[in-house]
């Protein structure tokens, strides 16, 4: 996938965040929030994956089912981070760092769905392969 082309998906996938959150507003648990961006992703014909394992490699040695499980991954490329909090803390965005790292993705958004407007609890992360 082309730069340009994934970021337009990221902009279909921020559509997408927005109406569930203008529908929904804050206060929910983030599983409410998954289940309905995974709705709305599907309906728009995206191909979106729930909860899929990140193995850790060490030393040459691919270690899976260590823990790691990344919300969301759209058309096998972009990775999105599903928070229900009162705020993002630095661990949460390294979260997401690490993430895309660990998957070898370029490019994966951390959304805080718990504010007031969403544009305020969007947090996008670049990783240059």
């Amino acid at each position: 996938m082309t730069p340009e082309e994934l970021n337009a998906l990221g902009t279909q996938m921020l559509d997408a965040a927005f109406r569930v959150h203008t529908s929904l507003g804050p206060g929910l648990l983030e599983s409410a929030y998954v289940a309905c961006l995974v709705y709305e992703l599907r309906s728009r014909g995206f191909d979106v994956k729930i909860e899929v394992p990140v193995p850790v490699i060490y030393e040459g040695v691919k270690l899976a089912d260590v823990g790691y499980r990344i919300d969301l991954l759209v058309e096998n490329e972009l990775i999105v981070e599903v928070k229900a909090l009162e705020g993002i803390a630095p661990v949460h965005l390294a979260q997401l760092v690490s993430y895309l790292k660990l998957a070898q993705r370029r490019l994966g958004y951390l959304l805080n769905f718990n504010v007031e407007h969403l544009r305020d609890g969007v947090y996008r992360r670049v990783n240059r392969l």
